[in-house]
């Protein structure tokens, strides 16, 4: 399993942002918008979230197309199952799930799919990034904030940069590692590293074409927009309503947020960030609260139900978890 210390540097964390999103609140009020609330408005959110989901499929179906062709009707459990192994576990760990029972089903490489995920989470955050400048003309945003939109920009951005020129130049790419495993790895692994690392670069494949760029930017762009309409869908269910592009700026930093370490499930990282957007636009402090905790819980649950359900389904097992939680293990302590 994960390292017992990153486990609660994450529960601490938490700890920290539910104190912010809590502080102050007026528990009574708070319940009483969450009692009177039309949950109704959930059910077409959940439906708009899981074409999300599909497209998300897609996405990664396009991205293997290089490495194997594995059809939605497949590929679909596997990413449910590894979204669900987000929000059990700590330290987007479902990610190497993923990677592990695709191997396991599709006989597809831990590091190339590795790699596409990689990618994916890249351009995610392009997005995020791109809602919240989006937004920035259309609202005041506090100091700290933009101080931390810039980070994350540096840090999306220029991630993206690396990967286009690796992608861009393999052969070169490959030579400047098989150079630093030559020296700098024992002779006996050596050939295990540069394997991990051609199958990694297999992965890439996906950036070596402006045309792959354009479609899984766009298919980027519709996943995340599909993910604000259900924040529009759960906002009908309170007593408040405010722009689409808040919804949007409300998406990108809580979504940026949730890259920080926590507990399982995001705890904290999602709600004070979230509530922190809402007040800004004046929307009261309890009802802002509610709708977040409410939006948290209808982001995290219907999922994990599912990828729990899929996990029976298609004879996946706690134990494959912890052998992936394992490799991630064995990868950060070569």
């Amino acid at each position: 399993m994960l390292k017992r210390w990153q486990f609660w540097l994450g529960v601490m964390i938490s700890a920290v942002f539910l104190y912010l999103a809590l502080r102050g609140l007026e528990l009574d009020q708070a319940w009483l918008a969450m009692r009177t609330a039309n949950y109704g408005w959930i059910i077409p959110g959940v439906v708009v979230y899981f074409f999300g989901v599909w497209a998300r499929t897609w996405r990664w179906h396009y991205m293997l197309r290089p490495i194997k062709a594995v059809s939605l009707a497949r590929l679909f459990p596997v990413v449910v199952i590894g979204y669900m192994g987000n929000n059990v576990y700590p330290a987007r760990a479902g990610e190497l799930i993923r990677a592990y029972v695709l191997r396991k089903k599709e006989a597809v490489s831990i590091s190339a799919s590795l790699a596409t995920i990689i990618v994916e989470r890249i351009f995610d955050g392009v997005i995020m990034l791109l809602f919240v400048f989006v937004s920035l003309p259309l609202t005041p945003m506090p100091e700290e904030l933009r101080r931390v939109v810039v980070l994350f920009s540096l840090l999306f951005f220029g991630a993206l940069a690396v990967f286009f020129v690796i992608a861009a130049r393999p052969a070169r790419s490959q030579a400047v590692y098989n150079w630093f495993i030559a020296r700098l790895v024992p002779p006996r692994f050596q050939d295990l590293a540069r394997g991990l690392l051609d199958r990694f670069m297999d992965g890439l494949h996906c950036l070596r074409s402006g045309r792959d760029i354009l479609m899984i930017f766009v298919t980027s762009l519709v996943i995340w927009l599909a993910e604000t309409v259900k924040y529009w869908f759960v906002m009908h269910s309170f007593d408040f309503s405010v722009p689409f592009y808040v919804l949007m700026l409300m998406n990108g930093v809580v979504n940026l947020a949730t890259t920080i370490p926590s507990a399982p499930g995001y705890v904290g990282t999602f709600d004070a960030p979230g509530i922190k957007v809402l007040e800004q636009f004046g929307v009261g402090r309890a009802v802002a609260t509610s709708y977040t905790l409410v939006l948290h819980i209808a982001l995290w649950l219907p999922i994990t139900l599912l990828g729990f359900y899929y996990m029976g389904r298609e004879s996946v097992s706690w134990e494959d978890f912890g052998i992936a939680t394992k490799i991630e293990k064995e990868r950060s302590n070569p």
